[in-house]
């Protein structure tokens, strides 16, 4: 395999169907499917890697069983907070996580999210799919910047799961962003 093609399939692909109002993230990891999934499920790491560099996160509650519930809050600097909740509906270990997610900000705009995870292998393949209530709620979470957010955080898990130490916490943020790509909603995604 070369180097392109190494480094194309670590690139977090996001796609917006302009007639569906979804949100597809794709992305693989150099990792397999109970190291990924220990990620998504134990809360000191997801700590570590969830979200953008720039904020600190708190985790209220974080049970990642079926029936259980999920809070957590981003901080910026300045103290403006950011706070997400939902149910974990299923949880099928190293499998799929299936749960839903709400802003505290739009908090009578909630989504069903569906997280696959693929064994490629010794490497893994997350698919996130995210069902809103419509496309309007769609392209507001999208206008929101979204996309910075989720690469980030997904740079920040490689980096993570690079670590044969993985499960240290760490609550030390970077305050470099990345904002690689514009949103597309003609159904090729947000890459350019």
């Amino acid at each position: 395999m070369s180097t392109a093609g190494a480094n194309r399939r670590l690139e977090t692909q996001i796609e917006a169907d302009p007639a569906l109002p979804t949100i597809v993230i794709t992305r693989e990891f150099d990792a397999s499917p109970d190291r990924v999934f220990r990620a998504y499920t134990d809360p000191d790491l997801v700590i570590q890697w969830l979200g953008p560099r720039r904020l600190k996160m708190r985790i209220d509650e974080y049970d990642a069983r079926s029936g259980g519930a999920y809070r957590y809050v981003h901080s910026e600097d300045d103290g403006t907070e950011y706070g997400f909740r939902g149910v974990f509906h299923e949880v099928r270990p190293d499998e799929r996580i299936v749960q839903t997610f709400a802003y505290d900000g739009h908090p009578d705009s909630v989504s069903l999210e569906k997280t696959v995870f693929e064994d490629l292998g010794g490497r893994t393949r997350v698919t996130a799919t995210s069902v809103l209530e419509s496309v309007e709620a769609r392209d507001a979470i999208i206008k929101s910047g979204m996309q910075d957010g989720v690469r980030q955080g997904y740079e920040r898990l490689d980096e993570l799961l690079a670590d044969p130490g993985i499960g240290k916490a760490d609550d030390t943020t970077d305050d470099t962003t990345d904002s690689d790509g514009e949103l597309r909603t003609d159904g090729k995604g947000l890459n350019p």
